[in-house]
């Protein structure tokens, strides 16, 4: 079982960027799925989360800017960024609550990371 992030890059301020992330393998069942953030000399932040039934939470700092959304369908969750601002730069990182079919319960799994940076 993996989870493989894409979609960051480099963006002028108020721009936008999607990131994607994919979950694969022998997955029985994923709970919630999320994305976090760690800017340098900081530590991993929430960002933004979803339970597999849609409901969402969002940091503070991203509220009215990003939107998290998810299709089971396909494993995948997705972070939508807009007006993105300097202090969004990170490398992000998305999670997912998962059980895979060799697996006796659930548990963390964590993408490889992606690079946003936000700058003129």
């Amino acid at each position: 079982v993996q989870l493989q992030a894409s979609g960051g890059g480099l963006v002028q301020p108020g721009g936008s960027l999607r990131l994607s992330c994919a979950a694969s393998g022998s997955i029985f069942g994923i709970n919630d799925m999320g994305w976090y953030r760690q800017a340098p000399g900081k530590q991993r932040e929430l960002v933004a989360d979803i339970t597999s039934g849609g409901n969402t939470n969002y940091a503070d700092s991203v509220k009215g800017r990003f939107t998290i959304s998810r299709d089971n369908a396909k494993s995948t969750v997705y972070l939508q960024m807009n007006s993105l601002k300097p202090e969004d730069t990170a490398v992000y990182y998305c999670n997912a609550d998962l059980r895979a079919y060799w697996s006796g319960g659930y548990v963390d799994y964590w993408g490889q990371g992606t690079q946003v940076t936000v700058s003129s």
